[in-house]
């Protein structure tokens, strides 16, 4: 993708990130090469994750070990890669960028993880008829087999996800990213709204053949987009002599830059908080349905009903949130999801009252994650953007590490799935709390119009 004008062409606007610097056609194609590359990560974020919970509760599954696989296991696993990861990008000079490396070495392993899982049942129930085992049943082999794809799988997401947002932060204009976001959500609806109506009430008996083509899918767009897409070049590291060969004074420099700021700690809570709340009702309403006697295909319908309305309101969102800042907007629509999940878990009685309910918070949730989806590159410096949200990362899997399996064992307790609507209130409203203490801090470094980000050299305690 050619991004500079032709020297000599006729003089027209022009766009600049870092280095970069793009016409009318550079932008559509950068758009278009990176909203590719949304469509198919997309595709493997809404689906695998519902595919497998499926999977998990056919083969006798608890909620807790639900909670367990689907969050806690991966997340230790993320505390290990993603602050290695992103350190390592954010410094990491080469001819191929600093972020289009990681990509290319992860989007393989991501696939071979979903291929492993494809054929798991296959090969679970094959190893306990050849071998005979008798201290463990056949759901058990599978699920333990399970586990190591899963994890597998999780390895190459990790590594994806703390690099796939830092790419866009280093090419997409600034002026352009609230919009940016706005046009990425749309097309993850609309990968959403595909697989929820079409495709989901085959989940539970198609599962192979849904794992290996969304994993086919992903494998070839995301490594088309990573040909594609060209980076600029960037300022040295900040590196200092004694980290250039001690991997434990690197640690230290991350920990001491990510975490000994009042204000990024706060922000990292408050983001953290925010990505926690909607996961009980992310995580759990798929088993509600079975109380509320819901037809599977059925709540593919709903979300796919939800994710239309979404698409909708994206652009427009993304424009509000260029226009009153990610924080501001954020604050409003976490109060209106605490009121909504209120009223939810009081009021839900049968499939409308459900359908509601859940159309309600796919809503909310997609125009808090559309609103705010610029939030952390409107925050942290750029020189160690990734860094800063692996940071944040950190905080946010321990804490769904123990807040999503926990939620389980309440309901496996209880019974009561009406509790994920309770949960979700209470955690909206703290969230809001702290979402305001931050607006209030980042007026102090300058506020929407003059924001300064507070760089680790410039902090209280530097060195």
């Amino acid at each position: 993708m050619n991004t500079h004008s032709a020297e000599g062409a006729p003089a027209c606007r022009q766009w600049r990130a870092g280095t970069l610097t793009y016409t009318f056609a550079g932008i559509v194609a950068l758009f278009f090469l990176l909203l590719a590359g949304d469509f198919v990560w997309s595709l493997r974020e809404r689906s695998v994750g519902v595919i497998t919970q499926l999977l998990l509760k056919q083969h006798g599954a608890s909620d807790f070990l639900v909670g367990l696989y689907l969050v806690a296991l991966p997340g230790i696993l993320g505390l290990l890669v993603g602050p290695v990861i992103s350190y390592r990008s954010d410094r990491h000079r080469g001819r191929w960028g600093r972020r289009i490396p990681y990509l290319f070495f992860s989007t393989p392993i991501a696939f071979l993880g979903m291929v492993g899982m494809a054929f798991t049942p296959w090969l679970g129930s094959c190893l306990h008829r050849i071998s005979g085992l008798q201290g463990i049943s056949e759901n058990q082999l599978i699920l333990t087999l399970f586990g190591v794809s899963w994890m597998l799988f999780e390895f190459g997401v990790f590594i994806g996800n703390a690099i796939f947002t830092a790419l866009i932060n280093d090419v997409v204009p600034r002026e352009l990213i609230g919009r940016f976001f706005g046009l990425f959500r749309i097309v993850s609806l609309a990968t959403g709204i595909i697989f929820n109506a079409w495709f989901l009430g085959y989940a539970e008996t198609h599962y192979m053949m849904l794992f290996l083509t969304v994993g086919g899918i992903y494998l070839i767009g995301f490594m088309v987009m990573c040909f594609r897409v060209k980076e600029g070049e960037y300022p040295p590291p900040p590196e200092l002599p004694e980290q250039r060969h001690s991997p434990l004074a690197a640690a230290g420099t991350y920990l001491r830059e990510s975490f000994t700021s009042g204000y990024y700690l706060l922000i990292f809570i408050a983001v953290t908080l925010a990505a926690i709340v909607f996961m009980p009702v992310n995580t759990y309403s798929i088993f509600f349905i079975g109380e509320l006697n819901v037809p599977l295909d059925h709540f593919g319908k709903y979300i796919a009903a939800s994710y239309v309305v979404s698409i909708v309101l994206s652009y427009p969102l993304g424009v509000l949130a260029d226009r009153f800042h990610p924080l501001r907007c954020g604050i409003t629509v976490m109060l209106l999801y605490g009121i909504s999940c209120l009223v939810s878990g009081i009021f839900i009685r049968g499939e409308a009252g459900f359908a509601a309910a859940l159309i309600a918070h796919t809503v909310l949730s997609g125009t808090y994650f559309t609103l705010t989806a610029s939030l952390l590159l409107r925050l942290f410096p750029q020189s160690r953007f990734a860094q800063y949200q692996s940071a944040q990362g950190i905080l946010g899997t321990l804490a769904m590490i123990f807040v999503v399996p926990l939620i389980g064992k309440l309901i496996d307790l209880s019974g009561n799935y009406r509790l994920i609507f309770y949960a979700g209130a209470l955690l909206a409203l703290l969230t809001a709390m702290l979402l305001f203490a931050c607006y209030r801090r980042f007026r102090q470094y300058g506020g929407p119009d003059h924001y300064t980000p507070p760089e680790p050299e410039n902090f209280p305690n530097a060195h």
